[in-house]
């Protein structure tokens, strides 16, 4: 159990920071500064690691996952495609795109 230095004397416990330490390593921000390279490597190795702000959970690091086969990276670049050309906008024509920077003879206007 951790015990609440929040400053009121008593010898309160925060049962939410106690359960939560049981479920993660957390570590002040200010702790971090000088820790971050191990931090980094825990988390990599998929423990489960919050920065805290002011006793306040704030960031929680996590292992980005590898995509490791081609067949993988293909159909991932596939999804990100879709999803661009789904919000993609229509504009104006590339062939036309420069018209409006000349007159009806050609010349600049």
């Amino acid at each position: 159990m951790v015990r609440d230095r929040s400053g009121s004397g008593n010898a309160r416990l925060n049962w939410t920071r106690a359960w939560s330490n049981l479920l993660s390593m957390n570590v002040s921000i200010t702790d971090a500064k000088a820790q971050l390279t191990e931090l980094v490597r825990r988390a990599e190795a998929g423990e489960d690691v919050v920065l805290t702000r002011h006793g306040h959970p704030a960031v929680r690091l996590t292992p980005v996952p590898a995509v490791t086969d081609k067949e993988r990276r293909w159909a991932r670049i596939e999804e990100i495609c879709k999803a661009a050309a789904a919000k993609a906008t229509p504009g104006p024509c590339a062939a036309r795109s420069q018209d409006f920077l000349f007159d009806d003879n050609g010349m600049p206007g």
